[in-house]
């Protein structure tokens, strides 16, 4: 026993001997110095590419970083930008980790400012690399934001917040950044207090003339009367093409984020791209305390496209978000010709997703009839290429099933990761807190979403609009409250809404499958609490469901609505203060198991 207690202290300080920790200092980024640290930053990051392990220390303090002299990327991105919106996809990258492993960057509580548009950190072909310790922020963030404080039919005067820097010309207001100027307006309404978020319009105001008459206040001048807004709501308005991304993850695995502070996020936020094995503890994605702003994301916090492994979110907050906090899913593409029994041609279809290697040798697929989104054959990758920006012509082992057909799509099932989110609260987001569509086991356990605008936790999977893949096969939602959700999606405001786009529904085949919701506590301001279509085992026990007056409630409907669903069970819940009702369609009582009032709703 001893001598195998000493060969393993022998070995931990080996492995410590070997580690070598850089200070950035050594390599000319000064903290507090306000001077391009990009560069200096770059050469400690290279010093490492020889090392078995290594630690890139940065002294506590401001470190600043320009694209001006920033390593230049290409890379296609999912759920980003079009052919139109940009054709040409180059981005400048703060801090670039590409084929490096073993490496640590340790920020000891420093904030990391980046000017202009910039990538915050890549991480490419690279593995166990850990990042932690960190605050991020912009200059001058993407969001533009500004607080109403008087408004008329013909009049609206508001406060421009410091950070958003703003120029009157022509009689019109302005938005501009550091070699950047918003021209495709997106717009959101803040209120502070409620915590809420509403879609909303810049329309109005590019219309109207705009005159300075104090210190960071404008007055505009024009037709208003369609405008809904109150006296201390906060109008936030940004580009929607994304054209960048807070950070970027590639082809990467075992990568660790622990106490990061993202106060601002230009376009997608941290973005994981086939990518193995994540590990995001403490991750706060809120604008800094104290900075007055509401906003930290254009739109999500975290979005995962065809990873695999395990994903772990723990410890981690959202708030203040123009799109979902956490989206999990990967990319169906569609056959477009069937060259030969075994070689297929297929294609990007949503516009804003293209461009990379959806598929590679070895990986496993499944072929999926795009209008109903079932499963018919399986079959394994012998090569793989992209022809163009949309097209992949995939070989497959086996010559394919003849039931695939042109218009079908294909589903890389390798690449789908186990998830779990737990200890985390989502709040003050306009859309969703959580998407889901993956076929490994999801827990989702122990969190607050608080005031999402549209559903708490949404499971899809579709081949016919986003092109998000694929069936869930294991859920597990239990211990989380769900307070006063749903605001943005009325009269469908469900808490979770299980929703694939199956267009065309096949007798006997359901597209998700066992999916437990238990022990949560719902708090609603109206009737809907779950819906549910095409899912196999769908299970709603003891949670408790509470009303809230927090919004007016629409007419009286059913709080559990399914739709061609079998194998479920209701019960044992709690609804305190309102007799429910559970509404069926396109099936037979035989397929649910329930103590509250059944009803069905075929028309």
């Amino acid at each position: 026993m001893m001598i195998r207690f000493l060969l393993l202290y022998l070995l931990c300080c080996t492995i410590t001997a070997q580690a070598q920790t850089i200070d950035v200092t050594a390599f000319g980024a000064k903290p507090n110095s306000f001077n391009d640290a990009t560069q200096n930053v770059q050469r400690a990051i290279e010093n490492c590419r020889n090392q078995s392990s290594s630690v890139i220390n940065f002294p506590t303090g401001r470190y600043d970083f320009w694209p001006d002299e920033a390593i230049e990327t290409h890379y296609y991105i999912s759920n980003t930008s079009d052919e139109e919106e940009v054709p040409v996809k180059t981005q400048r990258v703060g801090l670039m980790l590409k084929h490096l492993k073993n490496i640590t960057i340790e920020g000891n509580g420093s904030l990391f400012v980046f000017h202009g548009k910039m990538i915050t950190w890549v991480i490419d072909n690279s593995e166990h690399i850990k990042i932690q310790n960190v605050s991020v922020n912009y200059e001058r963030p993407g969001m533009s934001e500004m607080t109403i404080k008087s408004i008329s039919p013909t009049t609206v005067i508001a406060t421009i917040h410091p950070d958003s820097k703003f120029a009157i010309i022509n009689n019109k207001l302005e938005w501009y950044g550091e070699k950047w100027v918003t021209r495709h307006y997106f717009a959101a309404l803040v209120n502070p207090t409620q915590g809420t978020i509403f879609y909303s319009s810049w329309e109005d105001f590019r219309k109207s003339k705009a005159e300075i008459i104090a210190p960071l206040t404008v007055k505009f001048t024009g037709d208003f009367s369609k405008f809904k807004a109150d006296t201390g709501d906060v109008l936030t308005i940004r580009d929607r093409y994304r054209d960048y991304v807070a950070a970027f993850q590639n082809r990467s695995k075992n990568i660790s984020l622990f106490n990061i502070h993202m106060y601002s996020m230009h376009g997608l936020g941290i973005v994981s791209q086939f990518c193995e094995n994540l590990d995001y503890d403490s991750v706060f994605v809120e604008p800094q305390e104290g900075s007055g702003r509401v906003i930290a994301s254009s739109a999500d916090g975290m979005h995962f496209s065809g990873c695999k492994g395990q994903i772990t979110i723990n410890h981690c907050i959202f708030k203040g978000l123009h799109d979902d906090p956490v989206n999990v899913h990967g990319t169906h593409l569609q056959v477009t010709e069937i060259i030969s029994p075994t070689t297929l041609k297929i294609r990007f279809m949503h516009h804003q997703t293209y461009g990379f290697i959806a598929f590679d040798k070895d990986d496993s697929v499944g072929f999926v009839h795009a209008q109903s989104l079932q499963t018919f054959g399986a079959g394994i990758i012998k090569s793989a290429k992209l022809i163009s920006e949309r097209e992949m012509v995939v070989e497959l082992q086996q010559p394919v099933t003849g039931e695939l057909k042109v218009g079908d799509v294909l589903e890389n099932i390798t690449w789908t990761p186990a998830l779990t989110i737990k200890n985390s609260r989502f709040e003050a987001t306009i859309s969703r807190g959580t998407l889901i569509t993956t076929r490994r086991k999801v827990i989702i356990e122990n969190n607050v979403y608080y005031r999402t605008g549209m559903h708490a936790i949404l499971i899809a999977d579709d081949a016919t609009s986003w092109y998000e893949s694929g069936p869930v096969m294991e859920v597990i939602i239990r211990n989380n409250q769900f307070i006063e959700c749903g605001f943005n999606s009325f009269p469908n405001n469900y808490i979770i809404n299980i929703q694939p786009e199956a267009h065309q529904l096949i007798a006997g085949y359901y597209v998700h499958k066992n999916i437990i919701i238990e022990n949560n506590l719902f708090n609603v301001y109206d009737y809907p609490v779950l819906y549910a279509k095409s899912t196999d085992g769908l299970v709603f026990t003891n949670n408790t469901i509470s009303k809230s007056d927090f919004m007016k409630a629409g007419k009286k409907r059913a709080a559990i609505s399914l739709d061609a669903c079998t194998q479920v069970n209701i019960s044992g819940n709690k609804f305190e203060g309102w007799q429910p009702e559970t509404e069926i369609e396109k099936m037979k009582k035989k397929d649910i198991k329930s103590d509250i009032t059944v009803i069905t709703g075929d028309k």
